[in-house]
């Protein structure tokens, strides 16, 4: 990452004239995107975002560690939430149902935010400088679904079954978000239920064509 994006030795910009000063995390994350969207993610520096919220770059480290932070906002509370959903599941429910229902939940938004977080996750799927990050927030997302599945199978987090469904978990959730990107008119909450779905019946169940045929 270039210095100025990384905050090294670098002075703040000046205040744009006509915005008030942005001092929460929702609004930075706002200024941010539309810096994104118009210069690039690459393009835009902390020195950009600072100088069109009004506020200095200390002031923007109290909210987030870094340029690739504001972009992932509060994951480490909505990991939280996820957590809170599986330990909650209906204990009657067989474990891909329970799974695909918090996986559901834990994706719906308001509709005044889908855009946002459509522009979240593309960024977060197509940016290079963010796969790092990703891989690491993918991890944590998949050791609380392993431990889930740990828990309901009776197996230990570190045994191949509840480590396939927290893969297999995190491919599908992917997969969803993927579809809904390149696709305006999808519904994410019928991608992301299809495609857990689909684990449970498994890939035998599909109707695919033989190969040569």
């Amino acid at each position: 990452m270039e210095p100025r994006a990384n905050g090294v030795g670098a002075k703040s910009s000046a205040t744009r004239p006509g915005r008030p000063p942005a001092t929460s995390r929702d609004v930075l994350e706002r200024i941010g995107f539309e810096l994104f969207a118009r210069q690039g993610f690459d393009q835009t520096t902390i020195e950009d975002i600072v100088a069109a919220a009004g506020i200095s770059r200390r002031t923007f480290f109290r909210y987030f560690a870094s340029k690739n932070d504001l972009v992932w906002g509060d994951f480490r509370g909505h990991l939280d939430w996820l957590e809170r959903l599986l330990a909650a599941a209906d204990a009657s429910l067989p474990l891909i149902d329970a799974l695909r229902g918090a996986v559901v939940e834990f994706n719906s938004f308001d509709p005044a935010e889908v855009p946002w977080h459509r522009q979240r996750m593309d960024l977060i799927l197509s940016v290079p400088t963010l796969q790092a990050d990703a891989t690491l927030r993918y991890e944590a997302w998949r050791r609380i679904v392993t431990e889930f599945a740990a828990r309901r199978t009776g197996l230990l987090p570190s045994d191949m079954v509840p480590r396939l469904i927290g893969h297999a978990a995190l491919a599908a959730a992917l997969t969803a978000y993927e579809t809904w990107l390149s696709d305006p008119d999808s519904d994410l909450a019928d991608l992301l239920d299809t495609a857990v779905r689909q684990l449970a019946v498994g890939l035998d169940a599909l109707d695919m064509p033989t190969p040569g045929r």
